[in-house]
């Protein structure tokens, strides 16, 4: 049974990944999420039930009908309170909503930017209406059709168009312990940037002030934060982080030094060397040829 659910896991990321959207509808069991890699991919759920929905360093608790807008680039959970959950849920990559260069990035967006609004209330009559969007791109992407693609974009773009009309929710609560909360957004952060793939999608974020600026907080205050909560200094949990990532590189890719330099962010290889030794007392060749 649990190979069988790994398998099905596993073919629900590839497919999802060869098309760059999924929709399905959330079943009235409470699983309102379906496991997938975030790192790739935005989330656009309506959801009718009672749930608390963490999103980086707020909270909000949301009873009835929200419309819920997910970045991969911003940590967020999500608590099921009520036993039926019921609603839609669509999936989709940049790439594939952003087909043209001139295009405004979605992490501009107020529904999917950190000091945005990414929780909607919604009335009846805008469920409904939502419903049979959401029920359409369903009924869509099991079909043929040519330009299928195209409508499925439309009917997405329709959302955030309503979205965008609608009245943002209040009631968020800051997390009681802020220091904590921005700590686990933080860590969060980094761990979802890893691992790293190729060197043609290399690491965003590679200092505190990278962390900061994408956090919208200012980087002593972040430092502050993550210090007091851990005992240990940004810098300290990205080095760590990226250090370890590398190890991994080295030990288990045919990868060049190179190429491993340039997926973690370093402009010149030789930096990479530099940085390795610095932390390891090894550079990367010699740590390779140990595990040969």
């Amino acid at each position: 049974m649990q190979d069988k659910i790994v398998r099905s896991i596993s073919q629900f990321n590839t497919e999802l990944k060869l098309k760059g959207f999924n929709v399905f509808q959330i079943e009235s069991d409470g699983q309102a999420t379906r496991i997938y890699s975030r790192k790739d991919f935005y989330k656009i759920c309506l959801t009718t039930g009672k749930s608390i929905i963490h999103y980086a360093d707020r909270s909000f608790e949301a009873e009835g009908t929200v419309l819920f807008f997910g970045n991969p680039h911003i940590p967020y959970s999500w608590e099921t309170l009520s036993t039926t959950y019921v609603g839609y849920t669509c999936l989709f990559s940049e790439d594939f909503l952003k087909v043209s260069d001139r295009s405004e990035s979605l992490q501009q967006s107020p529904l999917f930017k950190i000091g945005g609004t990414p929780i909607l209330k919604i009335s009846e009559q805008q469920r409904e209406f939502l419903n049979t969007i959401f029920k359409k791109m369903i009924d869509e992407q099991q079909t043929d059709y040519a330009y299928k693609d195209d409508l499925i974009r439309n009917y997405i773009h329709l959302i955030i168009h309503e979205a965008l009309k609608l009245e943002p929710s209040q009631n968020y609560d800051q997390h009681k312990n802020a220091a904590s909360r921005l700590t686990s957004v933080f860590l969060e952060l980094l761990e979802r940037q890893f691992p790293i793939e190729g060197s043609d999608r290399p690491l965003q974020f590679k200092t505190a002030q990278d962390y900061a600026d994408h956090l919208h907080v200012h980087v002593n205050y972040l430092n502050r934060a993550v210090k007091e909560v851990t005992g240990k200094p940004t810098t300290t949990h990205i080095s760590e982080r990226i250090i370890s990532e590398a190890k991994a590189l080295l030990q288990h890719t045919d990868w060049n030094i190179a190429d491993i330099a340039y997926a973690l962010g370093f402009e010149y290889p030789s930096y990479f060397n530099n940085y390795f030794k610095r932390l390891t007392g090894t550079n990367p060749k010699s740590l390779r040829e140990q595990e040969v």
